[in-house]
């Protein structure tokens, strides 16, 4: 009886652990260019020759491919994508690769260092220059995804002026910006290299301004009519967090708006990726857990801001887009 118990808990966690293979598949498909490679049927020696890959292992991954529908034969020895609408798009285009890649590459390693961190009774420290691209990256795809969010919140308030605090290279605001011509952008960058890159790609956008700017040392010259904080909120120590809101409420017009887009802290009837960003999050010692729903409206409360609402970004990793109004 122990034994037959021993093989079904194992075929039990090899079969929980099958839609892992799709994932691994999809991400080594998007980081080297594989499925695009095999965009029109091509042969497995071709794609090794042209991307200069070990023959093998691409074998393999074809293979793996096959099983479980992501690539299909295509006669005299070549292969093809199959059912593509499943695939992430190639490096740019706002591609969800980027979330494949920064979940293998930073999410689960730093998930498999739990034994010796709980052993050691320590935390690994987040590199943020290692991870910083592809984390801005994910930021983008996820702004993307709050932008219908975001333009119909300016369309009802008809903002004059929005500020944007750690704006990146500002695809975010120039985006924005070429929606609503009538509003003035500013955006801040606490990093000065990619300060420059975000002047360069908005210089001809006559409404935005772009600034190099530390969030605890900056001051607006005047309030705005809405304050916009994208993926922030887990760089701030715990005790820090009430003075963040109301600091930024001072930067924001009675009646204005303060939007803040960030994953929040899940609770038991929450998407298992909702907690287990939290898990990933309190692995630093240099990163901070997620900010809970009621500590959202807590923050708000204490700086004058009133809750309007949270809605869903992406529900499978708990993201959210949260607004406010600063009460008269």
């Amino acid at each position: 009886m122990i034994d037959v118990m021993k093989m079904f808990k194992a075929r039990m966690y090899m079969k929980r652990n099958q839609p892992f293979l799709y994932s691994w598949h999809a991400y080594v498909g998007y980081e080297l260019d594989l499925f695009k490679a095999f965009e029109r049927p091509m042969t497995k020696r071709d794609v090794a020759d042209a991307l200069q890959l070990d023959a093998d292992l691409l074998n393999q991954w074809v293979s793996v491919g096959v099983s479980i529908g992501h690539l299909k034969e295509a006669g005299r020895s070549r292969y093809k994508i199959w059912n593509a609408w499943k695939l992430p798009k190639p490096k740019g285009n706002n591609s969800s690769g980027v979330l494949l890649k920064e979940m293998m590459e930073l999410h689960i390693p730093t998930l498999l260092s739990y034994p010796d961190m709980m052993r050691n009774q320590d935390r690994l420290h987040y590199d943020e220059e290692k991870h910083a691209p592809t984390v801005a990256e994910t930021s983008r795809l996820l702004e993307v995804l709050a932008l219908p969010k975001i333009s119909r919140r300016l369309k009802q308030t008809q903002a004059a002026s929005v500020l944007d605090i750690g704006c990146g290279e500002g695809g975010y605001i120039k985006k924005l910006a070429e929606r609503f011509p009538k509003t003035h952008f500013t955006g801040i960058e606490i990093s000065p290299s990619v300060t420059e890159v975000a002047k360069k790609l908005t210089k001809d956008n006559k409404n935005i301004s772009i600034e190099n700017a530390d969030l605890w040392k900056y001051k607006p010259d005047q309030p705005q009519d809405m304050v916009m904080m994208n993926n922030v909120i887990h760089y701030i120590d715990l005790e820090k967090r009430q003075e963040l809101f109301n600091e930024l409420a001072s930067w924001v017009k009675e009646n204005g708006m303060l939007s803040v887009i960030t994953p929040i802290a899940g609770g038991s009837d929450s998407p298992p990726f909702a907690n287990v960003f939290n898990s990933f999050f309190s692995s630093f010692d240099n990163l901070y857990r997620l900010p809970e729903r009621e500590e959202l409206a807590e923050w708000g409360e204490q700086a004058g801001l009133e809750l309007l609402s949270i809605q869903t970004v992406i529900k499978e990793g708990g993201w959210y887009v949260v607004h406010y109004e600063k009460k008269s």
